[in-house]
């Protein structure tokens, strides 16, 4: 029998219910106190890793994180490119800070890299959400943008006329209701739908799919008829439509939404000083110019997706990859690291020719041609064969460089402005006390003063004047492509063609 409830409360039981009140109060402010104080906690998380503009400035490197995708970061034809990129290679150089970026494995990690520390800031086209505005701070805009749902057109759209294909599509966003849209978990796209199932009054079946999925991947799986509807920014859309006719990505989800970078939370300074940037170089046409390049300039970006040579497609720098990955064995070089070289040298073009009369994808003298054994110097296959040959010869100049790297960099400059001139760069680095047996910071160095008559001319010196910035920037750019080129381009072992994980 269920007693009424006034029985309950006898004097005995009000005392023992008021003493449970009592613990579970206290039990719960113990556990609140130690979830408030545990590092897991989402505000901490956000807040627990901090670094100054001026700490950045010391260190003289922006760390940004990136996508590699077709319109943020990638390469092609040996060449980093990409909106994010370009835009942030410019605020580097601006700041007057060495570029370094780092790949976000899938979206779903940006901003846990980002407050974790891994970088100073996310350069990826982030929709600005409330959501995300708890998580991170974002800069002022770059452009404006609107959702669209991205579906594929009857397979004989071409013969029908618009209002047969507007019969077989959806045109309106109350049609998606029942219908299955796949998008990332964490994208602004998922939170879209959410927020529309509201507007719209009824479910969408919202099917996920792996964070490591780009926009461009799951429209994709749309061309593919793996799926049959997902979201995407118009402006992806579009670009992606001029590859791919089948799809129409005509019908509007969302109002204009605005398209930004993010620092952390507790970077104002860095902040700050982005956003001024961003004012000034919008008043200026490169940031049109770039815009249009990767989100209007339709033809090139056709030409650029069905090349083998888009790093997205097959992971081939250039059509001499295996010329390359064959007489680099000499050296025990990274193949990607000579190929970084050849495209310092000749933008991979086996018919360049400097003004100083050196030709071939390696750039070689004539008379150093004649040397080495080289009947055809426009000959590819001849002239990688004969400059790594000239390479390893170079290499065994440096014997008492013991640092793998140090020597690669001592051989390069070699290359570049001759051994003699950076025996000299040595040998006056030894005169002040600097290792003479390490590139970096060191010989570097005294390789630019070998231009001024100050340095040119003491006794050290056997070869006189070069112009050492030449050498000091060859090194310098050959080892930043060489990043790029590791970070998307996988290294396969010549004995086995097998592709393995890059450092």
């Amino acid at each position: 029998m269920i007693r009424p409830l006034r029985h309950f409360f006898t004097h005995s039981n009000i005392f023992k219910f008021s003493i449970c009140i009592f613990l579970l109060g206290t039990l719960l402010n113990c556990s609140e106190s130690r979830n408030t104080n545990a590092e897991d906690s989402p505000e901490l998380a956000i807040n627990k890793y901090s670094k100054s503009f001026s700490e950045i400035k010391e260190d003289g490197k922006l760390t940004v994180i990136t996508i590699y995708n077709s319109t943020s970061y990638f390469l092609y034809r040996g060449k980093p490119m990409g909106f994010e990129y370009e835009l942030v290679k410019k605020l580097a150089e601006h700041l007057k800070l060495e570029l370094d970026i780092k790949v976000a494995e899938d979206i779903d990690h940006l901003f846990d890299m980002l407050n974790a520390g891994e970088g100073d800031l996310i350069a990826f086209g982030l929709s600005v959400t409330e959501d995300r505005k708890k998580l991170v701070n974002f800069t002022d805009y770059h452009y404006l943008t609107h959702q669209v749902l991205v579906q594929r057109r009857p397979e004989d759209w071409r013969r029908l006329p618009m209002y047969k294909i507007k019969k077989q599509t959806i045109n309106d966003p109350i049609e998606m209701i029942g219908k299955t849209v796949h998008v990332r978990k964490n994208s602004s796209y998922f939170e879209r739908l959410e927020n529309l199932e509201d507007e719209i009054g009824g479910q969408i079946d919202i099917q996920l799919v792996p964070g490591n999925k780009t926009t461009e991947d799951i429209i994709k799986m749309v061309v593919n008829e793996e799926i049959d509807y997902t979201i995407a920014d118009y402006n992806i859309a579009a670009i992606n439509q001029t590859y791919n006719p089948i799809l129409d990505i005509d019908t509007e989800i969302s109002f204009s939404q605005r398209i930004a970078w993010a620092v952390r939370k507790n970077s104002p300074e860095l902040l700050a000083e982005i956003n001024a940037w961003l004012k000034n170089i919008k008043k200026k046409d490169f940031y049109y110019v770039v815009y249009n390049k990767y989100f209007k300039n339709k033809k090139s970006y056709r030409r650029r997706i069905k090349s083998q040579f888009y790093s997205k497609n097959e992971g081939k720098i250039s059509q001499y990859d295996e010329i390359v990955k064959t007489n680099v064995e000499r050296l025990g070089w990274d193949w990607r690291l000579l190929s970084s070289q050849i495209f310092q040298e000749s933008r991979f073009k086996p018919n360049e020719n400097s003004w100083a009369g050196a030709g071939g994808l390696m750039q070689i003298m004539p008379a150093t041609a004649k040397d080495l054994g080289i009947s055809d110097i426009t000959n590819p296959a001849q002239n990688i064969r004969g400059g790594t040959k000239y390479l390893e010869q170079l290499m065994e100049k440096f014997t008492n460089v013991t640092d793998s790297i140090q020597k690669i960099k001592f051989t390069l400059a070699a290359y570049n402005c001759g051994l003699g001139h950076v025996r000299d760069a040595q040998r006056l680095a030894k005169a002040f006390d600097e290792d003479p047996y390490q590139w970096d910071d060191n010989v570097e160095d005294y390789m630019l003063k070998l231009s001024s008559r100050e340095f040119f001319s003491r006794p050290e010196v056997k070869y006189g004047f070069v112009r050492g910035r030449e050498p000091f920037l060859y090194v310098k750019e050959i080892f930043l492509r060489y990043e790029h080129y590791k970070k998307l381009i996988p290294f396969e072992t010549p004995e086995t063609n097998t592709k393995v994980a890059s450092n």
